[in-house]
């Protein structure tokens, strides 16, 4: 199958804008777009710059925008962008692939995006097991339907997706972003942590969970199929029901949640 590639080039060195660069290169249906980037850079143009690491979709560091979606090149097949180009039997017409880096963060590189920024919100959701008060120096039982609870948010691998697909960054670049909030649901939820109270301050805000309008964009890309919207709605629900448990209101009248 032929391939025409079309990726995002930009070298902040050079001074000048991004552009498209074209490159044709024959792929199987089964080939990853990563091995289609492999033999570019091998083959055609050593200059691409682009990550990747694990190659199996654990890592998350070669997540970028394929044909206008946010997918891990690792996971995502030839035959999954190019529809159906080799089932009418005839000579198939060449596959037109589009690649460009994440939005919302900046480019260093071609596909290569800063994530300094992205890392930074995480932080700020303490993003790290704080022991209960009731914890003491032995093992920590919990029980597995205690661990169900927040099973779903380990799944995350920090690879920006749902950050670049998220609408509300277009709008507020200072949204907190869904990745920090599952971050903040994965030890909120955890019976063995202290919980939502070292954490209120950094979600309860208009740049916080208060932030997000339901586009569900982020459950949408996530390449672990992680309910991303369904946990930032979540922690509404324990923010509103810890900020009443005190006598206290929200940070968003707006929000109506229960």
């Amino acid at each position: 199958m032929k391939l025409l590639v079309d990726v995002r080039r930009f070298d902040p060195k050079s001074g000048a804008p991004s552009y498209q660069q074209h490159y044709e290169v024959e792929a199987e249906p089964t080939d990853r777009l990563l091995d289609v980037l492999l033999r570019i850079k091998s083959l055609h143009d050593a200059s691409l710059s682009f990550r990747f690491s694990c190659a199996h979709g654990v890592c998350g560091s070669d997540a970028m925008r394929i044909n206008g979606k946010e997918r891990l090149a690792c996971k995502t097949l030839v035959r999954d962008v190019a529809g159906n180009a080799e089932g009418n039997g005839q000579a198939p017409e060449p596959v037109r692939v589009q690649i460009e880096p994440l939005r919302h963060l900046p480019v260093l590189r071609d596909l290569i995006v800063d994530q300094s920024e992205f890392f930074r919100r995480s932080l700020t959701v303490t993003p790290f097991l704080l022991p209960a008060a009731t914890a003491s120096d032995r093992e920590m039982l919990q029980a597995p339907q205690q661990q169900q609870q927040f099973e779903d948010a380990t799944k995350c691998i920090n690879c920006a997706a749902c950050f670049s697909a998220c609408p509300v960054l277009e709008k507020n670049p200072r949204f907190l972003g869904p990745a920090a909030i599952v971050q903040a649901a994965r030890f909120v939820e955890d019976s063995r942590d202290w919980g939502l109270a070292p954490r209120l301050d950094a979600l309860d805000t208009p740049d916080g969970i208060w932030g997000c309008e339901n586009h569900f964009e982020c459950t949408r890309v996530c390449p672990r199929e992680i309910k991303v919207t369904k946990l930032i709605n979540l922690m509404k629900r324990r923010v509103t029901q810890e900020r009443e448990k005190r006598g206290e209101t929200v940070h968003d009248a707006a929000w109506k949640g229960a």
